[in-house]
C-alpha cells in the first residue's frame, strides 16, 4: 500500500528521490499569475492523525529513507508548533533520515517569529525553498507575487539568520523585452542582498491554464524574449552577482534553453565563459518540445 497523494504533486528538481508527505493541499495565496501548479486546489491543512498514519505507513514500508519533502506549496503556512510535532515523529519513524525541507513563501517566513523558526530548524526542518522570481517591484506586481523585493530580502535573511539552509528560484524571461534590463539588475541586487545558499533559474513558459491571466494581469502588451535574449538575461545576470558567500548556481532546469552550472564568486568568470561559448554555439540549445515549466 502507497500513499495516497492529491494530485498534481510537486517538488523541486534536488528532491528527486525524497519521500513526499503532503502535509498541507495546495497553496494558501494561489494568486502568482504564471503559476498553475495548485489552481485546482483549495489551500487545506491535513489534521494530525492524517499526517502522521501516513508516516507509519511509510516508515514501515521505507525505513531507510534519508530526505523527506513536505508539500504542497505553502506547508511552512502551518503553524510553527504542528511542523515541529511533524518534523519530530517523522525522524523518529526514520532513523536515517537526514534532511526534511519544503516550500516556503515570503509572506510565510516574515510572519513567524525569528523563535518559532528556529524552532523548526531545532526539530529537523533543515532546508526552504523560496521563489525569488524577480527583484522588481515592477514586475512582482505585474504577475502578482504578493511580495516586494525588500520583504523578499528580508525574508530571505531570517530564514539564514535562522539557521536553514536556502535555496531560491528565479525565472528568466519573466518581465518579457519590455522590463529585461530592469529585471535582470534588480534581480541580481536581490539576490546579493539576500545570498541564499542555492540559486537557480527557470526560463517563462505560460501554460495555457494561466497565460491569460498573466497576460491580462500583466497590464501591457507582453512580448516574450528569444532564445538569444534569454541568454544574454542569463550573461547579465551571472556578470552582477556579487556574493561573497558559497552559492551553488545551476540554471539546468528543464524549461531553460541552455544550461550551465557553477559556484559563485570562485567560478563566476568560468560560466560567463561558458554562457559567451554558447552564444556562439547555438544549435546546443534544448529543442522547444522538450521544455517545460
Amino acid at each position: 500500500m502507497m500513499l495516497n497523494y492529491a494530485e498534481p504533486v510537486y517538488r523541486p528538481p534536488s528532491e528527486a528521490k525524497s519521500l513526499i508527505f503532503q502535509v498541507t493541499l495546495g497553496c494558501s495565496f494561489n494568486q502568482c499569475s504564471f503559476c498553475d501548479m495548485y489552481r485546482n486546489k483549495e489551500y487545506s491543512e491535513k489534521t494530525w492523525d492524517e499526517v502522521k498514519a501516513e508516516i507509519d505507513l511509510m516508515a514501515k514500508q521505507l525505513p531507510d529513507t534519508t530526505r523527506i519533502f513536505l508539500a504542497d506549496g505553502d506547508a511552512l503556512n502551518i503553524s510553527a508548533d504542528y511542523m515541529v510535532q511533524i518534523v519530530e515523529y517523522i525522524y523518529k519513524s526514520f532513523p536515517k533520515l537526514e534532511r526534511v525541507s519544503c516550500y516556503a513563501m515570503p509572506m510565510n517566513l516574515l510572519k513567524k517569529k525569528p523563535e518559532e523558526l528556529k524552532k523548526m530548524h531545532e526539530a529537523g526542518l533543515k532546508m526552504l525553498y523560496l521563489g525569488i522570481e524577480s527583484g522588481s517591484d515592477i514586475i512582482l506586481k505585474k504577475i502578482t507575487k504578493g511580495a516586494t523585493a525588500e520583504t523578499i530580502i528580508k525574508s530571505c535573511r531570517k530564514a539564514i539568520e535562522t539557521g536553514f539552509t536556502l535555496s531560491c528560484i528565479i525565472i528568466l524571461g519573466l518581465g518579457g523585452k519590455t522590463y529585461s534590463e530592469e529585471h535582470i539588475k534588480e534581480t541580481a541586487r536581490v539576490v546579493n542582498a539576500s545570498s541564499p545558499h542555492y540559486l537557480g533559474t527557470l526560463t517563462l513558459i505560460l501554460e495555457t491554464g494561466v497565460k491569460q491571466e498573466f497576460l491580462t494581469k500583466f497590464g501591457e502588451e507582453f512580448h516574450p524574449i528569444s532564445d538569444e535574449e534569454a541568454l544574454i538575461e542569463l550573461h547579465n545576470l551571472v556578470e552582477q552577482i556579487d556574493v561573497k558567500e558559497k552559492m551553488l548556481f545551476r540554471a539546468n532546469h528543464g524549461s531553460n534553453a541552455y544550461n550551465i552550472a557553477g559556484t559563485f564568486p570562485d567560478e563566476k568568470n568560468a560560466m560567463l565563459e561558458k554562457i559567451s561559448w554558447l552564444k556562439e554555439h547555438p544549435e546546443n540549445v534544448r529543442p522547444e518540445g522538450f521544455r517545460a515549466f
